[in-house]
């Protein structure tokens, strides 16, 4: 599923890329889909990184499973976060019917855009009936490669409309954010909240 290229990139930079992205303040958007969840829920973080957002919903009470393709990426979630994530990738993710909520923040968008109708699908299936599934992507168009990682673009339609297809999500909320990041403002992020549907 992970691109190999974008693959090596997280084996060889995984203690540098968590070192930049755990401390980022990501509360706004964490609290927006904490909305959803039951208290006590239980939440898949699809794509950890370096663990920052599934410490916090520990932290908040809820339960927690921490995945990513990158076997270099958890052990820096073990190791900063204190989280404990399996390398797993998108299609390798388990249910039926076993989480409140999915949290894909920023991990999405390194799957090719042939291949995310089938994740969705697999995210859906692993969510009980009404679930809620969050996830972000840089705002553009098609595949490029930055930085030695391929990067899938979308528009903030493209994304809503790919979820409503054959009624999988219902989209609750759907806005852009800028990059907390002081040198990657210029690409915005564009955020998607919805609703598992019967499918």
């Amino acid at each position: 599923m992970l691109d190999p290229e974008t693959e090596e990139y997280y084996e060889r930079h995984a203690e540098a890329f968590a070192a930049r992205t755990r401390g980022l303040d990501m509360q706004p958007l964490q609290q927006r889909f904490l909305h959803y969840i039951p208290a006590g829920g239980r939440i898949l973080d699809a794509g950890c990184g370096s663990g920052r957002d599934a410490s916090c919903f520990q932290e908040a009470g809820f339960r927690v499973c921490a995945i990513d393709a990158s076997g270099a990426m958890c052990r820096q979630a073990r190791l900063q976060s204190g989280t404990f994530a399996c390398r797993r990738t998108f299609d390798e993710v388990c249910g039926p019917d076993l989480y409140d909520g999915i949290w894909a923040s920023a991990s999405l968008l390194h799957v090719p855009r042939q291949a995310l109708p089938a994740v969705l699908r697999r995210f859906h299936w692993a969510l009980k009936e009404g679930g809620i599934l969050y996830l972000s992507l840089k705002k553009g168009s098609g595949e490029q490669r930055r930085q030695g990682r391929l990067f899938a673009d979308y528009t903030l339609k493209e994304a809503a409309d790919m979820l409503s297809e054959g009624g999988l999500f219902s989209v609750l909320e759907a806005f852009e954010t800028q990059d907390v990041r002081t040198a990657e403002r210029e690409r915005p992020w564009v955020n998607l909240i919805a609703r598992a549907g019967s499918g």
